[in-house]
């Protein structure tokens, strides 16, 4: 499955995250997502998505809407991820409904997309600027499909649609783990799992892993409860020294091309993830 790259803005009189939200609905249609809702009549708009899976038989449901306020200068998406679909419900009560605001802009957004049959991942610069990232859908669970038929994951900025600007300083990526805008679907309700190599004071600590030889180790991020349970890895998500390095770097590792983001404004040796585009 594919990836784009490029940008939204305000021209035409239509906001960018608007924009935004449909280019999600766009791309994720022309590349095997089926749309089952796609609602621009009200304000907060909706596009709830069902995907199929590795294996083409399966039923992920996910989505996102926007929510904004003119007076408070926020202009924000709301990532979903659901257990099922009810045309009749809001998307905000879908069934087993887990939602992880995003914050984004009114003026041009800078994106990084990219999606395969289980899962969409999406990076934004907006602003001043800062970095935005996403991520919804299944992870690569380590148990067979009859012990744990829908590990999905809802990953965004914020806790639900918060009331949050992009230039709010606290707010983190998802996937340093252990915090509520990251859940992780378990076979009876959702986890807030620990990100794995985040927490490893080896790793991502003072002895921070750094570059060989202008080479780096990109590390699966590893779903964990900081005890005795590994869940999972998401798909396509790796941590990345910032040792001597920068967001939207690329570089490319077994066939595949990976762009480095950045946790908001922060620059630390930790702050970085390097995000696969799928082709």
């Amino acid at each position: 499955m594919p990836h784009t790259i490029g940008f939204v803005d305000n021209s035409g009189g239509t906001l960018a995250h608007y924009k935004m939200l449909q280019t999600i609905r766009d791309f994720a249609s022309a590349n095997g997502w089926t749309v089952l809702r796609y609602d621009t009549a009200p304000a907060n708009r909706e596009l709830i998505l069902k995907g199929v899976g590795y294996t083409g038989d399966e039923e992920i449901f996910v989505g996102f809407r926007t929510y904004q306020d003119a007076s408070a200068d926020y202009y924000n998406l709301l990532a979903g991820v659901f257990t099922g679909y009810v045309p009749g419900n809001t998307f905000d009560t879908q069934p087993g409904a887990r939602l992880s605001g995003v914050p984004a802009h009114n003026n041009r957004i800078d994106y990084w997309l990219t999606l395969n049959p289980q899962r969409i991942a999406l990076a934004m610069k907006v602003g001043t600027p800062v970095y935005e990232s996403a991520y919804v859908g299944k992870c690569l669970p380590y148990g067979r499909p009859s012990q744990y038929p829908y590990p999905v994951v809802c990953a965004g900025m914020l806790s639900g649609a918060a009331a949050t600007r992009f230039s709010d300083t606290s707010h983190s990526i998802p996937y340093k783990g252990n915090r509520a805008n990251m859940a992780l679907r378990s076979n009876d309700g959702w986890l807030q799992p620990y990100g794995y190599p985040w927490g490893n004071s080896a790793i991502a600590g003072g002895t921070q892993l750094r570059d060989t030889g202008g080479y780096y180790h990109p590390l699966p991020v590893e779903l964990h409860d900081n005890a005795a349970n590994m869940w999972g890895a998401l798909d396509g998500i790796f941590y990345i020294s910032g040792f001597n390095n920068a967001v939207e770097n690329t570089f490319t590792l077994d066939g595949h091309d990976y762009v480095v983001i950045q946790d908001v404004s922060r620059n630390g040796f930790t702050d970085y993830y390097a995000l696969r585009l799928d082709n």
